[in-house]
């Protein structure tokens, strides 16, 4: 008996033995950084994963100087950025997105009720460069810059720096605090802000304070000419115009129907800010809701508060206070003339149908790219433009996407080929990983946790004044929402492979250093890679050098 019962384990005790070594793998294990879906769609390049993870253990400060490695306005893109990220987010397969805005919201308007600042860390290195444009895109580049010790001096035609961001985004959207108080977080790092100050010839205002370098950030504020038969007898301006006027508190009278010919952002802005002065504005766009500049939730909020938005609608005439409109169709995606007129009144219109670059700074610039539109054109690896020592971004570029959020972006990649440039060297990019999706993902325990709701005013409350319509959440709220981030492509010390691996072949290294492979014990299994929730574990063939095994 006893015989039989040793010819029976002795092939176990033999199975047992070869699967505690490594030499009989055809695949290891190997602990990877793939780039989260969040981080890949940021147009700033935020690491939006990093900072959460910071935000998920209640180290907001922390989350902060995270965010400012990247972007220097958390508050501000808190409220008013279109969210490209959890549009990516891997939750939508689930649930609902992470909501990182808020959280980043949060994350911001605690550094200005704190008063949490940056510093400058890199040595002074002599260099000086023109910033032209204090808008998001040229405050962001100057920012940058000077983190990297370089000596920075914004030129700003207006009389407050921002941009669109002052002169363009109502109150009801960013509080003028707000954003004054990034900006003045961005100028304490010893950053000279000139206003009032247009900038006629750029190469000799170089010269004259001796810049090194410069950095074109002007935006695209000049609004396409619109010309109809007829002869108006009623207030008629552009959107920059009508925005510069309320800033001003100098609107002329526009009685009480207020027409405003457009679809983009611009056109909701305004809109709402009409009804806010209590008329009654209608918006009235060429094309389709599928061709509208404007993002979906920007016109459903103009709609709730009672704005008239009416889509296939083309202005032909306008005879005195009768606006004659062309009622259009949609034929292979674009509007055409059904060949039927309506008449409208209008006791004042605004002109909001697109921005375009003012090519007057550049345009005689030895080697720029003007392109027919007065875009300028950069090279897009060192966004400079034909003219060694000069760089440019932001809406004023040709064939970008324009968004607050893109200006910042490209100031951020600006300072980088800059300081290269300065150095005598060229920027390089760092590779960039294979982005997580979410079939990647191995989620094998219980995540249904809706996103927490941000406070809103009711329509009919938000058209009263100025006040924010969408509030921030709460610490407690920002804590949840940070902790339904999947940590996608990244470990995040679930413990999970160390806790399913059948040959305790993974090493603990402590809180914040992950885990290791004890490759002796390993057999290849890949259980722990499909218990990997975030997909922070890759197998890959096993290496034919014995010396790697």
């Amino acid at each position: 008996m006893a015989n039989s019962m040793q010819d029976i384990t002795k092939p176990i005790d033999l199975l047992q033995h070869a699967s505690g070594t490594g030499h009989l793998r055809n695949t290891r294990p190997l602990y990877v950084d793939l780039m989260p879906p969040c981080n890949s769609a940021c147009p700033a390049g935020e690491n939006i994963q990093a900072w959460l993870a910071y935000a998920t253990e209640g180290q907001y400060e922390q989350a902060f100087r995270q965010i400012m490695e990247d972007n220097p306005f958390p508050a501000l893109m808190g409220r008013i950025c279109v969210k490209p990220c959890e549009t990516g987010c891997n939750r939508n397969h689930i649930d609902e997105t992470v909501n990182i805005h808020a959280v980043e919201r949060y994350i911001g308007d605690e550094a200005i009720a704190k008063g949490w600042t940056v510093e400058v860390k890199a040595p002074p290195t002599g260099k000086r460069v023109m910033v032209v444009g204090a808008g998001p895109g040229g405050l962001s580049a100057a920012y940058h810059l000077r983190m990297m010790g370089h000596e920075v001096e914004i030129f700003e035609a207006e009389p407050e720096p921002g941009g669109l961001l002052y002169l363009g985004v109502p109150e009801y959207r960013l509080p003028r605090e707000v954003l004054k108080a990034e900006i003045k977080r961005i100028l304490a790092l010893g950053i000279k802000l000139h206003v009032n100050y247009r900038v006629a010839n750029l190469e000799s205002e170089m010269g004259l304070r001796s810049f090194d370098a410069a950095y074109i950030s002007t935006g695209s504020h000049a609004e396409r000419a619109y010309k109809w038969p007829g002869t108006a007898k009623i207030p008629f301006m552009d959107a920059i115009e009508f925005l510069r006027y309320f800033r001003t508190n100098t609107l002329p009278h526009m009685g009480e129907n207020v027409m405003i010919y457009g679809g983009g952002k611009l056109a909701m802005y305004i809109a709402r800010v009409v009804r806010r002065l209590g008329k009654q504005p209608v918006v009235l766009y060429p094309g389709d809701r599928k061709t509208m500049p404007a993002y979906d939730f920007e016109a459903d909020d103009a709609i709730a508060e009672g704005v008239d938005v009416q889509m296939l609608r083309s202005i032909t005439n306008i005879e005195g206070r009768e606006v004659s409109v062309s009622l259009m169709q949609m034929v292979k995606g674009k509007p055409e003339p059904t060949g039927e007129e309506l008449v409208m009144h209008a006791d004042a219109i605004v002109i909001a149908m697109g921005q375009q670059p003012d090519s007057a700074l550049y345009s005689n610039l030895p080697g720029a790219d003007v392109k027919a539109d007065g875009g300028l054109a950069v090279n897009n690896q060192t966004r400079m433009t034909g003219r060694p020592g000069i760089f440019a971004g932001g809406d004023m570029l040709t064939g970008e996407q324009r968004s607050s959020t893109v200006a910042i972006g490209h100031g951020k990649k600006a300072a980088r080929n800059i300081d290269a440039w300065l150095r005598n060297e060229v920027y390089e990019k760092p590779a960039k990983p294979q982005t997580a999706g979410y079939k990647r993902l191995h989620m094998w325990f219980k995540t249904d946790a809706p996103a927490a709701a941000q406070p809103r005013l009711s329509p009919v409350v938000a058209i009263r004044n100025f006040e924010e319509v969408v509030t921030g959440i709460s610490r407690e709220d920002a804590l949840y929402e940070a902790q339904r981030c999947l940590s996608c492509g990244n470990c995040f010390e679930c413990d999970g492979c160390y806790g399913a691996c059948p040959e305790d072949a993974i090493i603990k290294l402590g809180k914040g250093n992950r885990y290791a492979f004890n490759y002796d014990a390993c057999t290849g299994c890949g259980i722990c890679y499909e218990q990997c929730p975030c997909h922070a574990i890759e197998m890959i063939p096993e290496p034919q050098n014995d010396e790697t095994k």
